[in-house]
């Protein structure tokens, strides 16, 4: 729950945007890599195939663009997203079950992952109102999440002249964490219904975007 944008804030406040953006995309490829695995079974491999049409279009998109955030613009788009999330009527945002809905999703969460590194409440708009239970919410999410993250670990990675800017050590404690803490978090999943689910990770992104959203427009002020 948020542990994308949690680990995006901190990388943000250490390292270059760039290389905050490889190392996150080590980690969150890992750990959303590593939960596609434990749910395979209940992932919905045709929205899967229908969020990657979209998250290609993006991706043709920002290789033309070759755009590069800085620091402020990173920390106001991760504050942002929360509530943008909630704002936008439901009515408006297409499910990933329905038709279109997967490749729409594909394409926005992917060039959010360009501009903001994470797109996780952004995703789950277009699964909150889907028939699916929340097992097959967390596979098929942390299937697209995983190509996502993927997608910028390439782009970054090239955008710094094919150099990832990160200590391999780094990067290989990160993906051993990642690993860890999703076996881990599997446990507390089985726990928790489908109401405690979503309402939990809505309170807990609120909360989040509104700090990031804050430092993002402090950090802006006082360039």
């Amino acid at each position: 729950m948020a542990g994308g944008m949690v680990l995006m804030g901190i990388l943000v406040a250490f390292l270059p945007v760039s290389a905050a953006m490889v190392l996150h995309g080590t980690a969150q490829m890992t750990s959303n890599g590593w939960r596609a695995w434990l749910w395979r079974r209940n992932t919905d491999y045709r929205i899967f195939a229908r969020y990657i049409v979209g998250l290609l279009a993006a991706g043709l998109l920002f290789s033309f663009i070759g755009f590069v955030p800085d620091r402020a613009l990173v920390l106001i788009s991760l504050g942002i997203i929360p509530f943008l999330a909630v704002l936008i009527p439901g009515r408006y945002v297409p499910q990933a079950s329905t038709r279109y809905g997967a490749e729409v999703c594909g394409f926005l969460n992917t060039c959010m992952q360009f501009i903001a590194g994470v797109s996780g409440p952004l995703l789950d708009v277009f699964f909150v109102r889907s028939p699916m239970d929340r097992r097959a919410v967390v596979a098929t999410k942390a299937a697209c999440q995983t190509l996502s993250h993927a997608a910028k670990l390439v782009y970054f990675s090239y955008a710094m002249g094919g150099e990832s800017g990160v200590e391999y050590i780094a990067m290989a404690v990160a993906v051993a964490m990642a690993i860890a803490g999703t076996t881990l978090s599997k446990f507390v999943l089985e726990k928790l219904s489908d109401h405690q689910f979503r309402r939990w990770t809505q309170g807990l992104v609120m909360v989040i975007g509104s700090v990031y959203l804050t430092q993002g427009i402090y950090v802006l002020a006082t360039r």
